[in-house]
């Protein structure tokens, strides 16, 4: 997929979600950049929820607000070599995850927060190996 199919595609997903998942969330940026997960051996980080995210992020500085970012380079790591990579489901697993941390940071609910950081002791780190 191409990063203008994969903006496109990022960018219908949104539209279909129901305006009040959406409120309050100033942005869902797509990034055609890769990121990996900071500390984690070959772990890539296809999306991400910033509340109120970092001061460097976009050039903001502060009060940036509530985004989603997604990062296409990420996307095009974790697909290569596997034929049965499916896009669109990925994308819509990886928007409707970080919309879940937008809505349950509204709630003050971290719920979700405490899932990611159990799920990714199995991910292998730099300072366990």
């Amino acid at each position: 997929m191409t990063y203008d199919e994969f903006r496109t595609t990022a960018e219908e997903i949104v539209a279909e979600i129901p305006d009040e998942f959406l409120r309050g969330l100033q942005g869902v940026h797509i990034l055609e950049e890769e990121r990996l997960e900071e500390n984690y051996v070959d772990v890539w980080c296809m999306g991400e929820y910033l509340d109120p995210g970092p001061e460097e992020f976009l050039g903001s500085g502060e009060g940036l607000g509530r985004h989603i970012a997604l990062y296409y380079g990420s996307f095009i790591r974790v697909a290569d070599g596997d034929p049965e990579f499916d896009w669109e489901e990925e994308l819509w697993e990886t928007i409707t995850h970080e919309l879940r941390h937008h809505v349950e940071s509204l709630a003050g609910d971290v719920t979700l927060i405490e899932e990611d950081l159990i799920s990714a002791q199995e991910f292998p780190r730099f300072d366990k190996e």
